[in-house]
């Protein structure tokens, strides 16, 4: 019964290691930037000495690039993946820890029911939205959610509202988050009030940290 148990243990430890890992992959090098990917998502333009996600990108040479993850530097070619224990957003204490661009927003990748989602933190956004494709790809139906009217850049839009099983950014997960659908397709998700409004927020500088509250 004992070894049981122990089996059962380094298996729980093992999936909990990998849960909280990260994927760094590169995509290209733009002279003194590099396209990352973090965990799957989408290409991001990161310059030498910034950082995405608690991956900081520490140098550029030639075809090769050298990234920092979870304190630890790992060279990078096109094509490559390394990886790497997250950093931010993960570092066992249920707080999440963004830094801002050079633009001041503030991104990040999460998962929404087991699903790799990239974040721009909008708190003028009433809950999470997403655009067309993402929604599709997390196989949620437009059709059916509760339909609400919304006003964007190009005028009133139909919307659809349903609730998330999870949503998981960093080492915080809540459950049966409001999330917004919208028709069309959105340049990215938004991580808004919905998820937000359950967290303390804390603005220091560039630095944003998020506390779960329940």
């Amino acid at each position: 019964m004992s070894r049981h148990f122990t089996v059962l243990g380094l298996v729980i430890l093992l999936f909990s290691s990998l849960v909280s890992a990260q994927d760094v992959g590169l995509a290209g090098i733009m002279g003194s930037k590099a396209m990352l990917m973090i965990n799957g998502a989408e290409p991001q333009t990161v310059r030498v000495g910034e950082s995405l996600d608690g991956v900081r990108l520490i140098s550029i040479q030639g075809d090769q690039v050298v990234v920092e993850i979870g304190g630890k530097k790992r060279p990078l070619r096109v094509g490559q993946h390394a990886i790497g224990a997250a950093v931010t957003g993960a570092d066992g204490s249920g707080k999440i820890i963004m830094t801002a661009d050079h633009q001041g927003h503030f991104y990040t990748t999460g998962v929404i029911n087991g699903a790799s989602v990239r974040f721009l933190v909008d708190t003028g956004a009433t809950m999470i939205s997403l655009g067309a494709s993402d929604a599709r790809r997390l196989g949620l139906d437009f059709n059916r959610g509760q339909k609400a009217m919304t006003q964007t850049a190009n005028g009133q839009a139909v919307v659809s509202k349903v609730q998330l099983d999870t949503v998981r950014v960093g080492d915080v997960t809540l459950h049966n988050v409001d999330a917004m659908l919208h028709q069309n397709d959105m340049p990215i998700a938004l991580l808004g009030m919905s998820f937000l409004n359950r967290m303390e927020m804390q603005r220091d500088g560039s630095t944003m940290t998020l506390k779960k509250r329940f």
